[in-house]
């Protein structure tokens, strides 16, 4: 009998255990919590700690309140200055009203699905107002505000805030990527080309004005030494004026032999002239004696 009792105690005991943990349920700080009525929302938790519902009945379903990711695949999109670029956008939101998100989508996967071409269609409309040059300069946060604002317009929908969006990155197609490259590269070489013309031009400038200075220079100097050379001449010729007024004999000794060498140096000399000719003196003088 009291072991009977006893089985029916335990039984009772984890009949109760179940009871108990299926009538309670714990909401952590970043959650909220919708307790569900065979699969219609009844209620909404947003208070962290211990709740209690209906066991067997009630299910409970939790969803973030902290900011979730969302990143759209890269589209292509048109400027108005037509120029095409592919953009890869993200953006972050936050779950404000689990009961409605519930309604619409349900899941963090369907609002993927749904609030991904919102994203991209607010895109497109804005940059389609914008230019390159906008996107690429600090114009770029308020065109990120007006997408902002325009896709919080349709997420309210849905339940949730979009906190930020943000293009990671703008690139053009490969096709137009290697037009602009090309493009690129032709202005360098351009520029490079007339550069180098007027590196030319100025080096040309230089040498010009260095020929210029050289030629006027050797010219300097060579007025400079003639007129060296002639101030020379003038005092060899007063020294030998000088001299053959003290030694008249000498001087014409001196000259003759001058002029021998000048005349004498090959080796086979033919020379015609007179034998009594005064170039002749002092070689008829050799075999004289000095009496003579």
């Amino acid at each position: 009998m009291n072991r009977n009792v006893l089985l029916v105690l335990g039984i009772l005991v984890i009949v109760l255990g179940i009871v108990g943990s299926s009538s309670i349920y714990t909401v952590h700080q970043t959650q909220q919590a919708i307790v569900l009525l065979f699969g219609n929302p009844k209620r909404v938790a947003t208070d962290p700690g211990l709740h209690f519902k209906i066991p067997f009945i009630e299910n409970v379903l939790y969803y973030e309140t902290r900011v979730l990711n969302l990143d759209p695949p890269v589209e292509s999109m048109l400027l108005s200055d037509q120029k095409r670029i592919l953009v890869d956008a993200f953006a972050r939101y936050r779950i404000i009203d689990s009961l409605e998100f519930f309604k619409s989508v349900r899941t963090e996967a369907g609002v993927r699905q749904r609030l991904g071409p919102i994203v991209n269609a607010s895109l497109r409309g804005v940059l389609g107002n914008a230019t390159l040059a906008s996107v690429l300069s600090e114009e770029r946060a308020d065109i990120m505000r007006q997408i902002q604002l325009s896709v919080n317009r349709d997420a309210g929908r849905f339940g949730i805030q979009l906190v930020d969006v943000r293009i990671g990155r703008a690139d053009f197609p490969d096709q137009i990527s290697q037009a602009v490259y090309g493009r690129m590269k032709s202005e360098r070489e351009r520029e490079a080309a007339e550069f180098r013309a007027q590196g030319f031009e100025l080096s040309q400038r230089i040498r010009a004005g260095a020929d210029r200075e050289a030629t006027v220079i050797l010219a300097e100097a060579k007025r400079e030494s003639e007129i060296e050379r002639g101030a020379g001449e003038a005092i060899r010729t007063q020294v030998l004026n000088d001299a053959f007024g003290q030694d008249e004999g000498f001087f014409n000794f001196y000259r003759s032999m001058q002029a021998y060498e000048a005349a004498l140096t090959s080796e086979s000399t033919y020379m015609v002239l007179s034998p009594d000719s005064e170039f002749f003196d002092f070689f008829s003088a050799i075999g004289r004696k000095p009496s003579e």
